[in-house]
């Protein structure tokens, strides 16, 4: 929600400014509004990029039950590379369905499958906020193509990654994640060229829908794929079809208007005439900032536990100046007279204080169970992905009640989400490894 707030937050505190870039679409001719005009067809193209990304993303946790789905036979094997043969499983008709025996399988205990897990989002964190500058520079059909043919490779190549040893494959995944995150940062540039003010919302939600039928067809059919093919094949499979994939994305998509051999004069001129009053600069400044205070907020973390502090008290005061002033101006911005200084100040602000949150429930998981740190940091950004869906339409919705009430309202509920969220961990959060997450050790009688 942080991420189209501030795209948007020029326009959010002065009223005149929103109606500047309003366009009257009844003045627009009906085919430029329509599915079938180019921006609408570059969405798609984004949609079916985020498909094969989420599914490529995927694809490691749905196999990993086949990956280690191993026998009472399996410690003869030392646990690793070997392919199980038919008859250490009683002969070829005792082989069970579930696991081709073909397929190679693992000995990787729950600790090494969480590292396998996380390892993706070591690469997609350094390269999800550099790939969208780097898109804006030299074009997002470079940045998420070259990121999109990287990453197919290196699909394909996991199963020979995994026999080759866990060391390699954990190395192909953090490569992969360094791919992936410049794919899902860099296609963002797109809509600063392709999305009008007024359509940004359902362009952006079309895009990024397609994360959940990338979700939703890795889990329907990865498992037949395992069972029939093997576990290899989701790999070679959802692989592929990403390298196919870039073939056409490389012809099809362009990165504005402008240079697309296509498009109609008409759409054309409506396109960029919508968004003669956009400054990149003043979207990319809160960001500046908040690289900064995020480094130092885990400064002060450590200072403070220096101090004797408790560990949980230094957990949730960072995560309260994370959370609560930055949501508080943002209220205040939409109750202040109109002064575009006042404005980009407060949202500077706001979103600087953002970053504090990293010293504090973002990295909460290290804490409470070690173990499983890294699967659940990754299930935590899978989850939090839902935002970047949901915040478009619903900013959108209440954005058509009109600039200054739509604006006030976007703050309001986020100021109630983050508030709820905040409540719940000060009051529930701890920060002392939990039972469950405990190496525990068998005792045989």
């Amino acid at each position: 929600m942080m991420a189209t707030m501030t795209e948007l937050s020029p326009t959010a505190g002065k009223t005149k400014y929103s109606q500047d870039t309003r366009v009257d679409e009844s003045l627009v001719p009906k085919k430029v509004l329509s599915f079938r005009s180019t921006r609408y067809g570059i969405a798609f193209i984004a949609h079916f990029c985020n498909f094969i990304l989420t599914a490529q993303y995927a694809a490691i946790n749905i196999s990993m039950v086949a990956m280690v789905n191993g026998t009472s036979h399996q410690s003869q094997f030392n646990g690793s590379t070997e392919s199980l043969p038919l008859d250490a499983l009683g002969g070829s008709n005792d082989a069970p369905n579930s696991l081709p025996a073909e397929a190679p399988v693992y000995d990787w205990s729950p600790q090494i499958q969480g590292i396998i897990f996380g390892s993706v989002n070591y690469g997609m964190m350094l390269t999800t906020a550099p790939s969208g500058y780097l898109a804006g520079r030299i074009g997002t059909k470079r940045v998420v193509g070259v990121s999109l043919v990287v990453s197919s490779l290196l699909v394909i190549f996991t199963p020979l990654a995994a026999d080759l040893g866990l060391a390699f494959l954990i190395a192909t995944r953090i490569v992969q994640g360094l791919a992936q995150g410049s794919i899902f940062g860099g296609q963002h540039a797109l809509w600063e060229r392709w999305g009008p003010p007024c359509e940004r919302s359902r362009l952006c939600t079309l895009a990024l829908s397609g994360m959940m039928l990338g979700t939703f067809t890795i889990i329907l059919l990865g498992g037949i794929i395992s069972q029939t093919l093997g576990w290899p094949f989701v790999f070679y499979i959802f692989g592929g079809i990403g390298f196919v994939y870039c073939l056409l994305w490389f012809v099809l998509l362009y990165d504005d208007p402008v240079s697309h051999p296509w498009i109609s004069v008409t759409e054309r001129e409506y396109i960029v005439s919508s968004l003669a009053q956009q400054n990149g600069f003043l979207s990319a400044f809160p960001f500046i900032i908040s690289w900064v205070t995020g480094i130092l907020g885990g400064q002060l973390a450590d200072f403070l536990l220096t101090k004797n502090f408790r560990l949980v008290t230094v957990r949730k005061i960072a995560t309260f100046l994370g959370n609560f002033p930055s949501s508080v101006l943002l209220v205040a911005l939409s109750y202040l007279t109109p002064d575009y200084v006042t404005t980009m100040t407060l949202l500077v602000v706001s979103c600087g204080l953002t970053p504090f949150c990293q010293s504090g429930i973002y990295i909460n998981a290290l804490d409470i169970a070690p173990r499983h740190s890294s699967f659940l940091m990754g299930a935590s950004r899978e989850f939090g992905y839902t935002a970047a869906i949901l915040a478009p339409t619903i900013s959108g919705f209440l954005l058509s009640q009109g600039p200054e009430f739509g604006w006030r309202n976007v703050f309001l509920l986020l100021f109630a989400i983050n508030l709820s969220g905040l409540i719940f961990y000060l009051l529930f959060g701890d920060a002392v490894v939990q039972d469950w997450a405990k190496d525990r050790k068998l005792t045989r009688l």
